[in-house]
This record gives C-alpha cells, sequence and structure tokens, in this order.
C-alpha cells in the first residue's frame, strides 16, 4: 500500500501565517520531507502503482491540509532530500506550478518561469536518457496542463488596458515565452522523437504492444517518451481546436482510432478531452453524423461511471465538460436531427435538460438564433489569439477576439441552414413530388427552388478525413426529369437499451428492499 503521511507537524505553522504573504519558500514540513523523499524512490525502482498512489491521492491530501491558499516549498528548499536530481527536481516544479495555477493567480513572472521550466522538462525527455516508468495520469496531466497554461497565458496577455508598465517590460523582454510556434514544435518533436506513429501502425500488424500493455514498459525500459507522444497528439488536437484550426486538429489525431479502446481511453482526463475536442471540431466542419456519434458513446460512458470518480480531483472538470457535451450535442441535433444515432439513455437526459429549447432551435427565428448563440457560447472551447499584442497607446483588450470571430462564423453557418427547414419539413411528408408542386407549396419558382435542394445536398454533405463524401442527412433525395424521389432511411427500433434499463432499475429496487430490516 502507499505510505501515510503524518499531517500534524505543519498546520500551526501554516495557521500562524496563513496566505501567501504569510508564505516561507524555505520551509518544509516533516510531511512534505517524507513525501518528495518517498516519491523520489518510488521513481528510482519505477514502482508505478506506488508513484501513482502518492501523484494522485497523497499529494492532493497534502495540498488540501498543508497548502489550501499557498504555494508548495520551494524547489531549492526540497532538492537537499532528493539528492540534487535535476530530472526529479524539474518534475517538482512542473507539479508545485500546476498547484499554483489551480489554488492560487500567477504572477506573470511565475508563468514565464512554468514556461521555462516545461522546456527544460521537454528538453531532457527529447534530448536525455530519462529512465522512468511515470503513471499514465501523470504524464496525461503534463501535456493537459502543458495546453492548459499556453491557453492561459495567451488570455492573460490579450488583456492589455490594465497591465503595470513592469508587466509590460516582462511582456516585452520574454517575448518567446508561450510562443504558439514553440508550443507547437514541442507537441509535434514528442510525436515524432517518440515514433508512437510507427508503433500504432506496427501494432495494428502484430508487431508491437503498446495498446495491451497502457503504453508500459515491462521489460524494464521507460515509457516516459512514448506516452508524453501519444497524449501529445490529443494535445495538437486540442491546440489547433484553440486557434480554429479544426482540419489540422483531425488531421493529428488520426493515428489514434477513436472508435476503439486505447491508452487515451485509460485516463478519464484524456478520454473526455479527446473526443469534446474531436467532437466540436466535426461540428464546426459540419461533420455532424460522426460528432454526435462521438458525443452519444462518451455521454453513455460518463452516465455510466461517473460515480467512480467522485473523489477524483477531476470530478469537477468531468461534470463540466459532461454539461458541455449535451449542449453541443443538442446543437448537432437540432442542425442534423439524426437522434437514431443516440442512445436512449442519453436522449433521455438530453430532452430533460435541453428538450424545451430544441424544440424552439427548430424554428429558426431570432429567439431559436439566440439559443444556438447561448449554446454555443456555454460550450466551446476558450479560443485564443495567439499573436504578440500591440504595445502602442491606447493599450485595448483582445482576449474576446477569436471567439467572436468562431461565434460569428458558427452563426453564419446557422443561419444558410433556415432555408433547408422548409425542405426538410416537405421532403418527410412526400415520397414523391414533382419540382412545381413543392415550388408552389414554398412560394418559390423553380430555379429557386433548384438552387435550395443544391444548398440542401451541399449542407447535408461533408468531407471525412480521408477526403470523402459524407451524408449527413436523415432525409436524401434525388432528382429524376422534374420529379423529386426521397430516400428516407426508417430508424432501426431497439428493445434491448429498454430492459437493460429496466432490469438496472429492478435490481435497485431488490437491493432496497434487502436492507430493509424487518421487525
Amino acid at each position: 500500500m502507499a505510505a501515510s503521511y503524518d499531517y500534524e507537524d505543519a498546520p500551526s505553522r501554516h495557521d500562524e501565517e496563513t496566505g501567501p504573504q504569510g508564505y516561507d519558500p524555505n520551509f518544509v514540513p516533516d510531511s512534505v520531507k517524507s513525501f518528495v523523499t518517498h516519491l523520489y524512490r518510488h521513481i528510482r525502482e519505477k514502482n508505478v502503482y506506488e508513484i501513482h498512489q502518492m501523484y494522485e491521492t497523497s499529494f492532493q491530501t497534502l495540498s488540501d491540509h498543508l497548502f489550501k491558499d499557498t504555494p508548495w516549498p520551494s524547489v531549492d528548499a526540497v532538492a537537499n532530500y532528493v539528492d540534487n536530481d535535476h530530472v526529479f527536481c524539474l518534475l517538482y516544479r512542473e507539479m508545485w506550478f500546476r498547484h499554483l495555477y489551480a489554488r492560487l493567480s500567477p504572477t506573470l513572472k511565475q508563468r514565464i518561469d512554468s514556461w521555462d521550466n516545461y522546456c527544460s522538462l521537454f528538453q531532457v525527455v527529447l534530448h536525455g536518457v530519462v529512465n522512468m516508468q511515470l503513471p499514465n495520469q501523470w504524464l496525461w496531466d503534463m501535456v493537459d496542463e502543458f495546453v492548459y497554461q499556453f491557453q492561459s497565458f495567451c488570455q492573460y496577455r490579450a488583456k492589455m488596458k490594465n497591465k503595470t508598465e513592469q508587466e509590460i517590460a516582462l511582456l516585452r523582454q520574454f517575448d518567446q515565452a508561450w510562443n504558439v510556434y514553440g508550443v507547437l514544435n514541442f507537441l509535434q518533436a514528442l510525436v515524432e522523437k517518440s515514433s508512437i506513429i510507427q508503433i500504432l501502425e506496427q501494432e495494428k500488424e502484430g508487431i508491437e504492444q503498446f495498446t495491451a500493455t497502457d503504453g508500459y514498459d515491462y521489460s524494464g525500459g521507460s515509457n516516459v517518451l512514448k506516452v508524453l507522444g501519444y497524449f501529445s497528439m490529443v494535445g495538437l488536437l486540442r491546440v489547433h481546436c484553440l486557434l480554429g484550426d479544426y482540419h489540422t486538429g483531425l488531421k493529428c489525431l488520426l493515428p489514434i482510432d477513436i472508435s476503439q479502446q486505447g491508452v487515451y481511453t485509460s485516463v478519464i482526463g484524456s478520454h473526455i478531452a479527446t473526443i469534446y475536442h474531436y467532437g466540436f471540431a466535426n461540428l464546426m466542419l459540419r461533420r455532424y453524423v460522426d460528432a454526435i456519434r462521438e458525443f452519444n458513446k462518451i455521454l453513455l460512458y460518463i452516465y455510466k461511471t461517473k460515480q467512480y470518480h467522485q473523489k477524483s480531483p477531476q470530478y469537477e472538470q468531468i461534470l463540466k465538460k459532461n454539461e458541455q457535451m449535451y449542449a453541443l450535442l443538442a446543437i448537432c441535433l437540432s442542425l442534423c436531427p439524426q437522434v437514431k444515432l443516440v442512445d436512449e439513455t442519453v436522449n433521455a437526459q438530453l430532452r430533460e435538460k435541453y428538450g424545451e429549447k430544441m424544440a424552439r432551435m427548430q424554428r429558426y427565428d431570432d429567439e431559436a438564433f439566440s439559443l444556438y448563440d447561448e449554446l454555443f457560447s456555454y460550450a466551446c472551447p476558450k479560443f485564443i489569439t495567439p499573436s504578440a499584442p500591440s504595445f502602442e497607446e491606447p493599450l485595448v483588450n483582445y482576449n474576446q477576439d477569436a471567439y467572436r470571430l468562431q461565434l460569428k462564423l458558427f452563426l453564419y453557418e446557422v443561419k444558410q441552414q433556415q432555408l433547408l427547414s422548409g425542405v426538410r419539413t416537405f421532403l418527410k411528408v412526400y415520397s414523391t413530388i414533382s419540382l412545381g408542386k413543392l415550388a408552389n407549396y414554398m412560394e418559390v419558382d423553380e430555379p429557386t427552388l433548384r438552387t435550395i435542394l443544391m444548398t440542401y445536398k451541399h449542407k447535408t454533405h461533408a468531407v471525412d478525413s480521408e477526403g470523402k463524401i459524407i451524408s449527413n442527412a436523415d432525409v436524401d433525395f434525388y432528382i429524376d426529369e422534374d420529379m423529386i424521389h426521397v430516400v428516407d432511411t426508417k430508424p432501426v427500433k431497439r428493445y434491448g437499451d429498454y430492459f437493460l434499463r429496466q432490469i438496472v432499475k429492478f435490481e435497485g429496487v431488490i437491493n432496497d428492499m434487502d436492507r430493509i430490516k424487518l421487525e
């Protein structure tokens, strides 16, 4: 079992000097000494189970008890307890900065120092000899936090109005800190140096074993570079989504087959982040069917497993992403009503949360437009403008520019779909109808109707990642001379889900009855 730590040695010190003002970076409580020495030993011994327990449980417990509103002791203060090991000190600082971002508000200097630490850490992984096995959770958190801090820095830098002269001077001096090319280069370098794309290809041929071992190396080697390279593909998808380059983002994720279980599903945060950004990118590229299919799977998975993550530090984030993905699914189904792709359990939850709004969104009036705006704004990523600010007076904030542009593009797409709502209604009623008759019903002339039908074809088809044209249409048609022939796809009724839900409910009732003690 993981080592336990005594928390009684430091609270008195902490109580006397609460808050960052009273923080002494050189004071190391005994429990922290014990924590770093044990963690250092387990890393040297490649004891992944103990490292994971300490990283996931002990670090969080110590943070809650001793460092709720202050940083952890400085790396210089703990270095003596770990033989001044360079790599361990980089790992400790990575955790130190992550705690700082989560609990406090980092200064500009601390943001820059964190960038320098990531540069040093990734340089060691890329160009040094790293003989460690670290838990997938930690390796995912490194990539996740790296991208988050880049996003946070871009948002911070874009708020220029209230910057002090000292902050502006620092921004000028350290203009390469969190540079978008630097971030992309590190992630791409990790993908390439790890040879992860080749490893995944060889795995399909049965030569390599990566997914089967969850990326761990049981022959005494290291999993760090390979797994960082793997998660960096998800990191690249996320960065490109933040930049609004959805096509490139999905291209970066191609080596991972998300239709199958993989290393990305071994960590709940990675699983959710992958599908959230994958689904959002497909939504923006009009590949609604792909987005609906993956949102449905992940929402069903969260529904079934979220109770097991209640004690996890990621639990709140899981619930937030869950709600955002329901909002994105509501948008997808309003633009592309493919309800047959959605599981009954997910559909029931969706109707409960957004049923009324989705009915109003079908009308395509101003109210519907404002609902699309509301759901998109709630569920979209925090888009960034990666370019450096203008330091010329007057200083202006531009942190909302990227979001406004993406919202404008999305709403423009929704506006174009207004034409299609009437066409879909009529096509659902008829199996064949003449062009003249439909034009008469829609109160337009025949050339205009042909244009509308071409628009419908265009908007209900998209190009997939392999360059093939795919259909999103729930109702399709073809024109033979002057007759429109409708091809309606009848959904297959599935009764299995209904019986499974009733069985689960019945088992719950039986368990409740078993717990009742009869007098």
